[in-house]
């Protein structure tokens, strides 16, 4: 069948703006003109249905966009709901925190240029993770045994950024050696999804332990040779 602009936006459920926005977006391809007339296939029925499909699932217009052209499979849903809304933390505002954990809101304000604190993104009020308090209290300790706060903060930046980058270049390998792979083998959709999903959270919460254990042995083996150096 072949729809009018105002057919398809019955058939599909949307608004008449909502199909010449996707169409601008290059979320949904052009119609067939005939003169001046303009018509739409199923094709483009099917199109904004899935739209709608993933939108209801809270996936941004860009991340769409990857599932549309084949970047992103099917089986993908369950990770990238995973990693774009996990699951959602005890939230405290800037006030909140700063009242809960001492240390006034410019001092955290300066710590999150610092890159060491970081918001929950999305809503009009910056929150931050309670479990912000602990790394907070960890920080402290450091400024109340005497190191200088200008001093933490600089390596807390060097830090930051180097802690960024390895976390980037991990989700690449991830990408290319276990999400690649597994797309590969193929199989059922939702075998594929339970299976990337599952993994994804195995292999997070195995970094974890081996960044901390990594980081205590190279902080410790570096206070040894910084005791045993000779000038």
């Amino acid at each position: 069948m072949e729809y009018r602009i105002e057919q398809l936006a019955r058939t599909a459920g949307v608004a008449v703006d909502t199909i010449r926005f996707y169409q601008g977006k290059g979320l949904l391809d052009a119609p067939r003109r005939e003169g001046r007339v303009t018509w739409y296939g199923d094709t483009h029925v099917e199109r904004l249905r899935r739209i709608r499909e993933l939108q209801q699932q809270g996936f941004t217009l860009t991340v769409i966009q990857r599932f549309l052209t084949g970047e992103l499979e099917p089986s993908d849903e369950a990770l990238v709901a995973a990693v774009t809304h996990p699951a959602a933390p005890q939230t405290l505002t800037l006030a909140e925190l700063a009242e809960r954990s001492g240390v006034a809101e410019p001092l955290l304000l300066s710590l999150q240029q610092a890159g060491l604190l970081v918001p929950i993104d999305g809503g009009d009020e910056p929150l931050y993770p309670a479990d912000d308090l602990e790394a907070i209290a960890a920080g402290m300790k450091l400024i109340a045994a005497g190191v200088p706060i200008g001093s933490l903060m600089e390596l807390g930046k060097d830090y930051a950024s180097a802690v960024d980058r390895t976390a980037r270049q991990a989700v690449d390998l991830f990408d290319r050696y276990v999400r690649e792979r597994i797309q590969a083998e193929g199989g059922e959709t939702e075998a594929a999804e339970r299976r990337l999903l599952q993994t994804f959270n195995d292999l997070l919460e195995a970094s974890g332990i081996l960044v901390r254990h990594h980081f205590q042995r190279t902080l410790l083996r570096a206070a040894r040779e910084h005791i045993e150096k000779q000038d």
